[in-house]
């Protein structure tokens, strides 16, 4: 199993963070992406995927909700990023508009600029959707049929929204604990989509799926998440496995 997109670098894990990446392994996690946020996320992220090479892998972005005045001075370190080293793919970046609209049209900018370099890379993007999936794919038009690949991180859309996003193509669908959430919806949803389409993710220390609920979510709940799939699918969790590792090995040439 991969957990494609947990921040299991950030302060909830400062006291047990080697304990809860050894858990992650021992329940089979092989490999943790680290998606970034802006600046001030950059340097815990990088630390962690050094003391943890060739299992933590580090992307760099630049997430929606840090997009503020000084956005293009953290865009700016974004390409000076991508200049220096290699990383596996971009992200976290996207539209959120939950939180704050005020810079939606600065929230594009950095979006489709990300998704520039992403091509011009030739690395896959890591996509943030809260409140904005219609502004996100309106902002993606442009890039349809440019070999422009990715994933639809925590998604939690509609069947008809799924089959847009996966109409795009090169396109996949993060699904996490909110898939366990009796209320969610998620899972009916899933169920109609094939699995070839699917990456396991947690969102760590976010979305704790079930039973956990409430408490902080990490890498190793990455089997909670794959048995409520394989509850889904009515297949069996080596199965699971075995396809979502292929879809991220893929997506993210591990």
């Amino acid at each position: 199993m991969i957990d494609t997109h947990s921040h299991i670098y950030s302060e909830e894990f400062d006291t047990d963070r080697a304990k809860a990446i050894q858990r992650a392994k021992e329940v089979g996690v092989s490999h943790i992406i680290l998606p970034n946020c802006d600046s001030k996320t950059l340097p815990q992220m990088l630390a962690l995927e050094a003391e943890y090479p060739n299992y933590c892998h580090a992307a760099i972005g630049l997430h929606p909700t840090s997009v503020k005045e000084n956005y293009l001075d953290e865009l700016a370190l974004v390409k000076s990023e991508l200049e220096r080293r290699k990383y596996i793919a971009i992200g976290e970046i996207g539209i959120d508009l939950y939180w704050d609209k005020t810079f939606l049209d600065e929230q594009i900018i950095a979006f489709q600029q990300q998704i520039e370099w992403a091509l011009e890379y030739n690395l896959s993007v890591i996509i943030h959707v809260r409140d904005s999936f219609r502004e996100t794919m309106e902002a993606l038009e442009s890039f349809r049929n440019k070999g422009l690949t990715g994933v639809f991180h925590s998604f939690t859309g509609s069947l008809d929204e799924a089959m847009e996003i996966l109409d795009f193509d090169g396109f996949l669908l993060g699904i996490n604990g909110i898939v366990t959430f009796k209320n969610s919806g998620l899972a009916n949803v899933v169920a109609n989509i094939e699995f070839k389409h699917i990456l396991l993710e947690t969102d760590s220390p976010y979305l704790t799926p079930a039973p956990h609920r409430g408490k902080r979510n990490e890498s190793a709940y990455t089997l909670l998440v794959a048995n409520k799939l394989a509850e889904v699918y009515n297949c069996t969790l080596q199965q699971i496995d075995e396809q979502t590792t292929r879809n991220a090995k893929s997506l993210f040439a591990i």
